[in-house]
């Protein structure tokens, strides 16, 4: 890589002056670009640039491929593992796609949405529903997350049971590759079977085999219900014995099923009290072991789904599966419900510092994976506090430790952090689950990917790395530790 002297200077006036000087930001404050969402990774900028149109995006990277200069690009920067800020080499350019926010098309019909990079996800799912349609991909950053990284992040949350992750809601991209080249696969199709399918290589590849500019989603019916309701139990088995009931009984109309544990919302009642009032156990600020929050909606008649639902919960609390619950009888007592659940990353900010582990494992393992992980994480750290929460419904486990009351957190991290990676990961690959199931690997989980990968698989994902960057360009050293030339 060239120094960010004057090579540097030129590459910069080379950018203003293909792009405008508006769309290039170099020196003043630029710590919005340069520092992650959970602010553990802190970088600097070579520049900002913040192309308007995907032929904009396209000749900036012809320009940095001609001085040799890396490229992160960056949605709305709420990533989780340090894959959309630059390092502190001050070499990397930050390639925001943040202005490309346009809606192209919706195509009802064929409930389909063409949309830019840079489309805040709220904003998707609201043009959707003004339609008519729904675009079911749901997160607590949804009010500024964006589809770009979204989808090159294979986002999950919290309708991945009925409608699955980004990559099913995709159903063709725009990208440009390291040369500036365009590839425009924007198809509304469901099928198309000629050949290798592109798309996919690009979801989830974390921007370092192209940049996505753009992207047609797959839109759903609006649901006619949608039903809301939390129970309380003694138990993670508890809780997996009702979601094989719900499962059961409600069929596809199960939408969320999200696992919460008494630490989980003690922390929400701690710092946000206003929250969790009115919620079963909550009173007191000492909720229950464990808690659901689960979700039914279907095209049938409200009046229906409610009666379905209220007699799976009835039947659960005779059976003794469950301890309490409640159906929300508004939607303002709905959101409530969803406020206390993505509240809980936010509890744990306000907390301090955490370990925080994004796993997947098959659904039948969870009771088990955290009876046996949790005992073995207070042998290596005595009075860690668990924070466990996730997606049970497909497998997707928060599996998060705060430090213990009164602990510094910092310390905490530095003396425990690597041996409770260990006994996670390691319990994790036992029972044959992923280090990430929605977040991606980033930067934070990069050394451990090596160890975790079968060999052939990395072998082969750096493959397609020197096929569609081999100067190494893309986002280097995020997801694949970079490689020696062969040369």
């Amino acid at each position: 890589m060239p120094s960010s002297s004057g090579a540097a200077d030129a590459l910069v006036s080379a950018l203003s002056e293909a792009l405008g000087a508006d769309a290039v930001l170099a020196g003043g404050d630029l710590s919005a670009y340069e520092v992650d969402w959970r602010r553990r990774y802190r970088g600097r900028a070579r520049a900002v640039v913040r192309p308007g149109d995907t032929q904009a995006v396209a000749t900036a990277l012809r320009l940095c491929a001609a001085h040799g200069a890396a490229v992160v690009p960056q949605g709305g920067n709420t990533g989780l593992v340090g894959g959309g800020v630059p390092d502190g080499s001050g070499r990397e350019v930050v390639l925001s796609l943040a202005r490309m926010n346009r809606i192209r098309q919706v195509d009802v019909d064929n409930a389909t949405m063409e949309v830019e990079a840079g489309c805040v996800l709220q904003a998707v799912q609201q043009a959707a529903e003004a339609r008519g349609l729904l675009f079911p991909l749901s997160l607590a950053a949804e009010g500024s997350c964006t589809i770009g990284g979204n989808l090159a992040t294979n986002a999950g949350g919290t309708q991945v049971l009925r409608y699955g992750s980004a990559r099913d809601l995709c159903l063709g991209l725009e990208v440009v590759l390291a040369d500036g080249r365009i590839w425009s696969g924007l198809t509304g199709l469901r099928k198309d079977n000629t050949g290798y399918d592109l798309r996919q290589l690009f979801i989830g590849s974390e921007g370092t085999l192209g940049i996505i500019t753009a992207a047609t989603l797959r839109l759903h019916p609006l649901p006619r219900a949608r039903l809301t309701a939390w129970a309380t139990m003694d138990s993670a088995a508890a809780a997996l014995a009702l979601f094989r009931r719900a499962r059961q009984q409600l069929g596809p109309g199960l939408t969320a099923f999200e696992l919460m544990n008494g630490f989980s919302l003690q922390l929400t009642a701690r710092h946000f009290p206003e929250l969790a009032r009115g919620l079963p156990g909550m009173a007191d600020g000492h909720p229950p072991a464990w808690s659901v929050l689960l979700e039914l909606s279907d095209t049938e008649d409200e009046t229906q789904a409610a009666a379905r639902l209220e007699a799976l919960l009835g039947q659960a609390l005779e059976a003794g599966c469950i301890a309490d619950a409640l159906v929300a009888t508004s939607l303002s007592q709905a959101r409530a419900m969803w406020h206390v659940r993505e509240a809980i990353p936010l509890a744990q900010s306000q907390e301090g510092l955490n370990i925080k582990h994004d796993i997947a494992l098959p659904i039948s393992a969870i009771p088990d994976f955290i009876a046996r992980t949790d005992l073995a994480i207070q042998r290596v750290a005595p009075g860690a506090r668990m924070v466990d929460f996730g997606h049970v419904g497909d497998g997707n486990l928060h599996y998060n430790v705060q430090a213990p009351e009164g602990a510094d957190a910092a310390t905490f991290l530095s003396n425990h952090e690597a041996a409770i990676n260990e006994v996670v990961y390691e319990a994790v690959t036992a029972l044959g689950g992923s280090i990430s199931a929605e977040h991606g690997i980033g930067l934070l989980k990069r050394d451990e990917l090596v160890l975790r990968k079968p060999a052939l698989a990395l072998e082969m994902m750096h493959a397609l790395k020197r096929a569609l960057d081999p100067a190494g360009c893309l986002n280097p050293g995020r997801v694949l530790r970079p490689q020696a030339s062969p040369h």
